[in-house]
Formats: C-alpha cells, sequence, structure tokens
C-alpha cells in the first residue's frame, strides 16, 4: 500500500505538468481562432437569454416553435429601435466631433500652460503636439472600417442566434439518444442551464437599468447625445472594475468643455453616475443575484485583463460573464466544485448557495 502511494505522490508532479500544457494549448486556440469564437460565444450569450421567453411563452400555450419566432421578432424590433436612435445620435456627434475636438484641443492648452507658469517642469509646446489634430485625419477611413466590421460581425451573430434558438427545440432528445445513461448528464447540464441563463437575465437588466438612468441623467443635466451615453454605459457595465469609470469619462469631459457646462455640471454628473453604479452594482445586483453567484474582487481583475487578452475588447465585454460560465460549469460537477469555490468571492458568501443546493438534493446523496 506505502509503494502505491509514493507511485501516486510521484505522479503529481507528472499530472500537473499536463494539466498547464493542455491549459496553456487551449488558450493559444483561442487566441488563434478569436475571430471566430468573439461572435459564436456572443450568439451563445444571446440565445441562452433569449431561452427564458421562449419558455415563458410556452408556458402560455404556445408551441415551442411559434414561441422562438415571437421572440425573435420582438428581439429584432427591439435592437432595430435602438440600433436606429444610435445610428441618428452617432452621426449627429460625428458631425459635432470637429468642434468638441477643437474644445478638448483649447482646454488641454490652457491646462498646460496653468501648470507651465505654476512652475511646473513641462514644454507645452512639445506636448501640445501630441494632440496636433492637423497632422493625421486618417481616424475617419479607420472609424468606417470598424463599423463595417461591426456590422457583418453582428449579421453574423444575429444568423447564429436565430439556428441556435431553433436547434435548442430538441437538443434535449439529441443528447438522450447520444448517451446510454442520459439522466445524470441531462440533469447537471440543467443545472448548469438554469444557473447560467438566471445570471445572465440579471445581469442583462441590471446592465439596462444601468444604461436607462445614465440616459435620463445626461437629459437631466443638459449633455449632449444621452442616448448614445446610455448605450455606452449599458455595454461596458458588463467590464468589470473599470467598465464604469469608462463609461463615464466621455460625457464628463463632454460637458466640461460644453459652452453650457462647466465644473460644477460635470461634478454632478460624475456623481449621477457614481450613485446609480454604487446602488444597482453593490447594492441591488448583489440581492437579486445571489451572493453565490459572485466573483472574488481578483478573479473579476484578472479575467478582465485574461479574456481581454485572448478576445480584445469583446473579451472584456465578456469578461466576467464567461469566468461565471466557467464557474458555474465547475460547480455543477462534483469533482470540479472545489475550484468554483476558489472563483468565488469566499465561504462566508458561498454557504447560502451550498445550503441551498444540499437541500435540493435528496436525502441518500446529502453530506454527512
Amino acid at each position: 500500500m506505502s509503494k502505491l502511494s509514493d507511485e501516486d505522490y510521484r505522479s503529481i508532479p507528472l499530472n500537473a505538468t499536463l494539466a498547464i500544457a493542455a491549459l496553456v494549448v487551449i488558450i493559444a486556440g483561442m487566441k488563434v481562432g478569436a475571430d471566430l469564437l468573439v461572435p459564436l460565444l456572443l450568439a451563445i450569450f444571446i440565445a441562452v437569454v433569449c431561452t427564458s421567453p421562449v419558455q415563458w411563452l410556452h408556458g402560455w400555450g404556445l408551441n415551442l416553435r411559434a414561441a422562438v419566432f415571437i421572440t425573435l421578432l420582438v428581439l429584432l424590433g427591439f435592437i432595430s429601435l435602438i440600433g436606429i436612435l444610435v445610428v441618428n445620435s452617432f452621426g449627429t456627434f460625428i458631425e459635432a466631433l470637429p468642434d468638441i475636438e477643437a474644445r478638448l484641443y483649447e482646454h488641454y492648452w490652457h491646462l498646460l500652460n496653468t501648470l507651465a507658469a505654476h512652475g511646473m517642469a513641462i514644454n507645452p509646446d512639445q506636448l501640445g503636439q501630441l494632440f496636433n489634430m492637423e497632422e493625421d485625419e486618417s481616424w475617419v477611413p479607420k472609424l468606417l472600417g470598424e463599423l463595417g466590421n461591426l456590422f457583418m460581425q453582428a449579421s453574423v451573430v444575429a444568423l447564429l442566434v436565430i439556428f441556435m434558438l431553433f436547434e435548442t427545440l430538441n437538443f434535449r432528445a439529441k443528447i438522450s439518444r447520444a448517451l446510454e445513461n442520459p439522466a445524470p448528464s441531462l440533469k447537471r447540464f440543467s443545472e448548469f442551464s438554469l444557473t447560467l441563463k438566471r445570471y445572465l437575465a440579471v445581469k442583462t437588466v441590471i446592465s439596462l437599468a444601468t444604461g436607462v438612468l445614465v440616459w435620463l441623467a445626461c437629459l437631466i443635466v443638459g449633455v449632449e447625445f444621452a442616448l448614445l451615453w446610455g448605450v455606452l454605459a449599458f455595454a461596458l457595465n458588463f467590464i468589470p472594475n473599470i467598465g464604469s469609470a469608462l463609461a463615464a469619462i466621455p460625457p464628463v469631459l463632454l460637458l466640461l468643455v460644453a459652452q453650457d457646462g462647466g465644473v460644477f455640471q460635470a461634478l454632478i454628473l460624475a456623481s449621477a453616475y457614481l450613485v446609480i453604479n454604487f446602488v444597482l452594482g453593490n447594492l441591488i445586483e448583489p440581492r437579486v443575484m445571489g451572493q453565490a453567484l459572485g466573483l472574488s474582487t481578483f478573479v473579476a481583475f484578472l479575467s478582465l485583463v485574461v479574456w481581454g487578452w485572448i478576445f480584445g475588447a469583446v473579451g472584456m465585454l465578456l469578461s466576467v460573464v464567461l469566468t461565471m460560465t466557467l464557474k458555474i460549469a465547475l460547480d455543477s460537477h462534483p469533482q470540479t466544485r472545489w475550484m468554483a469555490h476558489l472563483l468565488g468571492p469566499g465561504k462566508r458568501r458561498t454557504s447560502e448557495k451550498c445550503r441551498s443546493v444540499e437541500a435540493r438534493k435528496p436525502p441518500w446523496e446529502r453530506e454527512n
């Protein structure tokens, strides 16, 4: 028995090395295939969110195909309406951008001169060249190219969502035919799917509420292009830790240099951003979502760095969603549940979830 135990101990470094090597290969493959994986991941998350209204409509007596069709029509109408409003607001923003740049450059130059007059060792002429708008006007074709790429990606994502929603109609039947004993796998998949749908639905609703409140705050304060900043706040709310701060920078700067704005109005708008994100992100979201579905601060920030490096800007937007998906998947299997606990905020916050999960188990499966 001791000989076998010694062999097991000697195999631990080998197993750890193989696991690390496999992880490196997987990460490298995801980075190489980012152009293919990014629209696929976006489509998967949108399809997962859309399954909740499909099941709700099915519960009211509609067949699944009709429920999917109605959900897609409502989603298409909502996205089209928001898209039209955002495009109009963005077009107006592009027209006003030269004047905004001139005002920003003027305030930037005034700030440099003020700092130099107070004894700072800076040269306003040299630093002013960093933002010389007359040297390079190539940002316009780059912006148009990015918009064209975004439109193509959105079209691919929309088609993938449509096919995925119709594919889910007979997914359980396929799994049942593919596995000899499908009951345990279907049970774990159902738990994973329900938890993921709940998390994505709550996160999407919280982000939508953030965007609406930011839009109203911008309207009340009087900043231009309020709808554009609301949509930006909705999107960047998915980025942990720094997303809310990044969303607040453009409208606060715009209000700071506006003719009818100033420092006082900019402080009011910044305070509104702070209150909205504190209430929704730190008070309401943990209560609605549950503390057990949270991530530790270090894991959330590390996920931002890792997924941003793999998938770029989309990876930063989906960093928490991707890490939470991994955490939920690990938590759905007993052998990997310890990894999910390491990603969580701590034992004190996860104990409530563990008790609820344990209570749903049959008596013969509960731990003593």
